[in-house]
């Protein structure tokens, strides 16, 4: 049988050790979509409900397995609907390739129906490397060169190939002038960079001179969590963690204190406004805002991408280099802090803020308190869960209330900040761990937008994992919260109901008809005992929680013109009213409770 240029498109995939491609299938993909059928399912079509879908499932894989993520659609509205994973993926460094199906070369120019000038639309998204092909001798370099191009850069590329050309014969490149070969595919071994020495070592006398030590941890920093911790001993640093590196370091020890940002935690906050010394590994956390004034605080930073260096603080050290490596050489160059009265306050003031967020998280609300949902799933969590959120309110009681530890992994849209992710990155999380437990906190906008459709996907593939508890849970209010919350605390301005104002659904009964298990709660004493049937059951489950709207995401520093705002808000006659000043005023009381000791 004569091998086609599809059959070998596959091929290739299989020896970069794909092993399922996410997509949605379309007359501009028929080539690949029939070698799919004759691979046996190697590697395997992963049906979404749509190519968006497709794009963030991929995504969601590959940042759960370390390893490049793959997604295919058709030409025109196919390729048009990636878009917004796929930049996903870019913002978030994350190695996606994307191969996508164009218009009969023979048609190309004629304004031929479905016919996008892909070059254009994907040249933003996918400018590490973007090609098309046109003669099959083009593979296998092209295929190699988006495999090895998305995992040195950590970004999405793409590969357009021709629908004609797929269903042609394949003719390798030869050995000729004008022909690109190519080396077969390989596991890239990752360089370790280290910046001079010298370099090193002014880095480490900032941090030795100070008194008052902060570290900010982000993504980069992932698998540090040793050099971290021993430099946190060292020095009496607090350790703040960007969004992204959430799972960086366990929520457990002492000195760490939690998110940063407007969805940050108060520690962080107290920890960034009286430093004297900042480290920032790994990060590009962009709001300013919450990190030291200018001039109050010497400052260091790692990263492995010489871009995004010294461009959130002005840093007196820049380091470029493999933040593992570079801190393993620091740490012999750093002295021990003998002033320990900055490290006792750090942990004092973090000991403090989880009993403020227990308190604040058992508050009554009508009906239940949003943050009791995340509270009681954190005092449960299995120590290899992996947990997925969604942009919106849910990011605030994931980034908040959730206490890491163990092997936890957990993502979100960090820096596109996009609706819609959480249930489609779980799905790639159970394909690139189907061993373990994933969750995914969403809300009831973002369930609305793409995730019930995807139920159907998540039932369709249960099968497939070794661990079979996906937990989709959905904060169920009837309310674009974070948008209702950002009109009141940034404009002054009232819920506005015709755009904020969600349709009624039951989810559990959508579920139900989808074929999963469903829970519904609406009482606070029924949610641990919910998360408890989740966790203990043999397949997915969606928890339709129905919460309070006017439980408000308070950032760690409220300003006064934020508080003067919602109350403007309020007097222009927000729908939400008093409830919202009420639920408000005891969220904030619970800071001023006496600690606990013990």
């Amino acid at each position: 049988m004569t091998r086609q240029v599809s059959d070998h498109v596959l091929e290739r995939l299989r020896e970069w050790g794909v092993e399922q491609v996410f997509g949605y299938p379309g007359d501009g993909i028929n080539g690949l979509i029939a070698a799919f059928g004759r691979a046996d399912g190697r590697p395997a079509f992963i049906q979404a409900r749509h190519e968006e879908m497709a794009a963030f499932e991929a995504t969601g894989y590959a940042k759960f397995s370390g390893n490049v993520g793959v997604c295919t659609a058709t030409s025109g509205p196919g390729a048009i609907h990636l878009l917004n994973g796929l930049y996903d993926a870019k913002l978030d460094h994350v190695p996606v390739v994307a191969i996508v199906g164009q218009t009969a070369r023979s048609a190309m120019g004629g304004s031929y129906q479905q016919e996008v000038d892909l070059q254009s639309l994907f040249k933003d998204v996918a400018s590490d490397y973007l090609v098309e092909v046109n003669v099959s001798s083009q593979l296998p370099n092209a295929l190699d060169r988006a495999f090895r191009t998305a995992l040195a850069r950590r970004a999405p590329t793409t590969v357009i190939i021709p629908s004609d050309l797929q269903e042609e014969k394949y003719e390798a490149p030869e050995h000729e002038f004008k022909q690109v070969p190519s080396s077969s595919p390989g596991t890239m071994s990752a360089p370790r960079v280290l910046p001079p020495r010298s370099e090193i070592e002014r880095a480490a006398e900032i941090l030795n001179a100070g008194t008052r030590v902060a570290i900010l941890a982000g993504q980069g920093a992932r698998g540090c969590a040793a050099e971290l911790t021993r430099i946190a001993e060292l020095t009496g640093a607090g350790i703040a963690k960007a969004l992204l590196g959430k799972d960086v370091l366990s929520d457990e020890l002492p000195f760490v204190t939690g998110a940063i940002g407007l969805l940050g935690t108060r520690p962080s906050y107290e920890l960034m406004r009286d430093c004297d010394t900042l480290l920032i590994v790994g990060s590009n956390f962009p709001y300013a805002q919450f990190l030291p004034d200018f001039g109050q605080a010497r400052a260091v930073q790692i990263d492995i991408d010489g871009t995004m260096i010294g461009m959130r603080y002005p840093t007196e050290v820049n380091l470029v280099g493999d933040a593992k490596a570079t801190l393993a050489e620091m740490i012999p160059m750093l002295a021990s802090n003998p002033n320990r009265a900055w490290t006792t306050d750090i942990q004092e003031n973090v000991a403090r803020w989880w009993q403020t967020i227990e308190h604040q998280s058992m508050l009554e609300a009508k009906p239940v308190n949003p943050m009791r949902v995340a509270w009681e799933l954190s005092r449960r969590l299995p120590e290899n869960a992996i947990i997925t959120s969604d942009s919106g309110s849910a990011a605030n009681w994931y980034a908040r209330c959730l206490r890491f530890s163990g092997s936890m992994r957990g993502s979100l849209s960090g820096t596109l900040a996009t609706m819609g992710p959480a249930v489609p990155y779980a799905i790639g999380a159970k394909f690139a761990c189907p061993d373990r437990p994933v969750i995914a906190l969403v809300g009831d906008g973002a369930m609305q937008m793409n995730g019930l459709a995807e139920l159907l996907t998540v039932k369709r593939y249960q099968s497939r994992w070794e661990d079979p508890r996906l937990i989709v849970c959905v904060f169920h209010n009837n309310d674009l919260n974070q948008v209702t919350w950002e009109l009141r605390a940034m404009g002054g301005e009232p819920k506005f109901e015709d755009s904020q104002t969600l349709p009624d659904i039951s989810y559990a009964e959508v579920a139900r008809c989808a074929g999963l298990a469903a829970i519904s709660v609406d009482r606070p004493d029924a949610v641990g005992p919910a998360w408890e049937a989740a966790l203990s059951a043999d397949g997915p489950v969606l928890l339709d929680v129905h919460t309070d709207p006017e439980v408000p995401p308070i950032p760690p520093h409220a300003t006064w013109e934020q508080l003067k705002d919602t109350a403007e808000a309020v007097l222009r006659g927000d729908p939400g009213g008093w409830h919202l000043i009420i639920q408000g005023a005891k969220t904030k009381a619970q800071e001023m409770r006496p600690a606990r000791r013990g």
